[in-house]
């Protein structure tokens, strides 16, 4: 196009085409804003996430549960059991013989199905 000039910068871009100029200028904190709302989010998920495990989690001493809370960086989108039996009792534990039978092997998968709208939801409200 002739007559038109444009000038782009990391903080906005200017247009100019005959006797009309232009401006666009980016919001300098509009960057870490955003980044705090997804960090804040992400919090909301991990929290929850860990909320709705809970019980489902296998139960005996109550140490497993406790290992996905200091297992876990609230924010850093891993939720982490880091009891040494937590790999076994994930994947090869049957069902609770407990008196609570939701508590068995695969505990996030069965949470997920039965939860993954409200932790959306309340990402979204957070």
């Amino acid at each position: 196009m002739a007559g038109v000039h444009r000038i782009d910068t990391p903080r906005g871009s200017i247009i100019r085409t005959g006797e009309t100029t232009c401006r666009l200028v980016w919001n300098s904190g509009f960057g870490q804003e955003r980044t705090a709302m997804f960090n804040r989010k992400q919090e909301i998920v991990d929290s929850e996430v860990l909320r709705y495990c809970s019980p489902l989690v296998p139960l005996r001493t109550g140490m497993l549960e406790k290992s996905g809370t200091l297992g876990t960086v609230m924010g850093s989108g891993e939720v982490k059991y880091i009891a040494p039996y937590a790999r076994f009792q994930y994947y090869q534990t049957a069902q609770s013989r407990s008196y609570d039978t939701r508590r068995g092997a695969k505990w996030f998968e069965r949470m997920k199905t039965a939860h993954k709208g409200d932790i959306q939801r309340a990402a979204e409200r957070g």
